[in-house]
């Protein structure tokens, strides 16, 4: 019997046989090929693994040690390493505001100027007036000094930083300047003049000053220069009251204020 699909061999039960150029040639052939049935379109079993793979991410090389050790930086020194700490705090310290200022310590300093104002008010003379307005200036200046270290040191707060140094610095010369013109004022006999002076330049030292502080101290020394340029346009008799409504007034809403908004 012929094989369809090679008419030249002969099919046997155990191959093909045939001649191809003389030679007989004995060929067995996969009968998987041609006589076994077809095979299922489908697999029973899924070829894929249904249960979820994390995908691997591939890091590159690490450098060999050579380069790593010649790229790494060299060792310092412990004094080098205290001096760049040292200049960490220093840049910190110069670029923080000052919050040591304490609302109570304004209180306080307006309770007091409230009453040199009561008492002034009293004096038969201009003399005994002013002893009575520098004696509280004296006093609001170790008041203030007290309550700023009282809040520094209960609030764990450099006292003496940067801040405060500008903070000084900004309010001291308008301060001594009044110091002076107040003994130039007076020694000419214009003590009428005293009242506006003194809330113009306290003004102005708290407004320069205030800038390193919080927020609210500039504004504070707003209030004092507007209130003196109001005591220059105002009558003379009224400058003891502007005194009182200024260091008295403004001192105790805007040390509240402060006690408020900025813890003490």
């Amino acid at each position: 019997m012929e094989c369809d699909r090679c008419p030249t061999f002969t099919l046997c039960p155990d191959g093909l046989s045939g001649w191809v150029g003389g030679k007989q040639a004995s060929i067995v052939l996969c009968i998987a090929k041609y006589l076994t049935a077809s095979q299922p379109d489908r697999y029973d079993l899924d070829m894929f693994d249904p249960r979820p793979h994390r995908l691997r991410r591939f890091h590159h090389s690490a450098q060999p040690n050579s380069v790593t050790q010649s790229s790494a930086p060299p060792s310092r020194t412990a004094p080098q390493v205290f001096e760049d700490l040292r200049f960490i705090r220093d840049t910190m310290e110069r670029s923080a505001a000052f919050t040591a200022v304490s609302g109570w310590g304004e209180v306080l300093l307006g309770i007091t100027a409230g009453a040199a104002a009561w008492l002034a008010a009293r004096q038969p003379s201009s003399f005994p007036w002013l002893r009575v307005w520098l004696a509280e200036g004296l006093l609001a200046a170790a008041i203030g000094l007290l309550a700023c270290t009282w809040k520094a040191n209960r609030r764990g707060l450099p006292l003496f930083s940067g801040p405060a140094r500008k903070v000084a610095l900004g309010l001291a010369p308008p301060l001594v300047a009044g110091a002076f013109l107040t003994f130039l004022l007076f020694r000419a006999g214009l003590q009428s003049a005293l009242p506006a002076t003194w809330l113009l330049l306290y003004g102005a030292g708290i407004m320069t000053g205030g800038a390193f502080s919080v927020p609210i101290v500039p504004v504070m020394g707003l209030c004092f220069m507007l209130l003196g340029g109001l005591a220059v346009l105002g009558p003379a008799a009224w400058g003891n009251w502007f005194l009182a409504a200024g260091f008295g007034g403004l001192h105790i809403i805007f040390g509240l204020l402060i006690a408020r908004r900025h813890g003490g």
